[in-house]
């Protein structure tokens, strides 16, 4: 099998895989028009359609789900066969494209990410920040990053964080000529910086205590979507603010921030990396993995 012959038939594998020639052709590093070219001169040579093609959509013919059917198992080992070589090289390679929130994103980052690029300095780390739920199949992903309970049923998940608390948050100045609220109800009399669902639907924050459980719209006339711009609308005085612990820890022990309803606050479930179960897990995927279960190895609280 020659050079060209391999490279269309994992054109064929990942355009059945994406439903797409877009989500193929980023996955591939290559243009879909050019994909499209690849995966017709193979139909052309073959003599026989593999593929459906709309508009809107792209779907296997009976003849193309044979054919994978067939390539399939061939196409997953040699992909295996590369990987297991790579592990033999000095340093890996290539690039690993990881799809997370903007929260996530920087919990993962410190310590994992950076120390993955100290380590492996010839592999390029990819990660895009999203507030929405995507399918990091179709998107060309290798991995995603969300709270455990996000987590697709279909995927294998990797717990990379323990639990985390969510706090109430304000600048001093904010409390200058405020009463500190004591129960969740006070903040209907505050001004609160309030979240954004990737919907457009408003974040309710949620408290509990001995076995009561809150979940609330508050007011507020901010409403943002990044925790960047929330924690610096804080900072200003703006208003109180809802964010993890992870986000605003060092901001309380540095005074910059003062937290309120600490008695109310519950711990949310943990971080977990996640990727499908179907497909053999690349050389640098692998590494990664290796490098959040040592990272996370001396808390005790990272679920197993």
């Amino acid at each position: 099998m020659n050079k060209t012959a391999l490279s269309e038939l994992t054109s064929v594998a990942s355009v059945a895989a994406h439903r797409s020639f877009r989500g193929a052709a980023k996955e591939l590093g290559m243009s879909p028009s050019a994909l499209s070219h690849a995966v017709a001169a193979l139909e052309q040579r073959m003599g026989v359609r593999l593929f459906h093609r709309t508009t809107r959509s792209v779907s296997l013919t009976e003849a193309g789900e044979q054919f994978l059917a067939r390539i399939g198992p061939a196409l997953r080992e040699i992909s295996a066969a590369m990987d297991e070589a790579n592990t033999h090289r000095a340093t890996l390679t290539g690039t690993l494209r990881i799809n997370a929130s903007e929260g996530a994103a920087l919990r993962l980052m410190n310590p994992v990410g950076y120390e993955f690029l100290r380590r492996y300095p010839d592999m390029k780390l990819d990660i895009v920040t999203d507030a929405r739920m995507v399918d990091i199949v179709a998107e060309g992903f290798d991995a995603g990053v969300r709270q455990i309970g996000h987590v697709p049923q279909d995927m294998i998940a990797v717990p990379c964080s323990a639990a985390v608390r969510f706090l109430v948050v304000g600048a001093p100045a904010y409390f200058a000529d405020r009463t500190k609220p004591m129960v969740p109800d006070d903040l209907r009399a505050h001004e609160c910086i309030r979240a954004r669902l990737p919907g457009g639907a408003p974040y309710k924050w949620t408290f509990g205590q001995h076995g009561e459980r809150i979940d609330m719209e508050v007011p507020g006339a901010l409403t943002l979507d990044s925790p960047h711009l929330m924690l610096d609308a804080a900072f200003h005085g703006v208003g109180l603010a809802w964010m993890s612990q992870w986000a605003v820890a060092d901001h309380i022990a540095a005074g910059r921030l003062v937290s309120v309803l600490d008695d109310w606050s519950e711990r949310a479930p943990g971080l977990c990396l996640y990727y499908p179960g179907h497909r053999h897990v690349p050389a640098g995927l692998r590494a990664f993995i290796d490098l959040i279960r040592e990272c996370t190895a001396s808390d005790p609280d990272t679920p197993d």
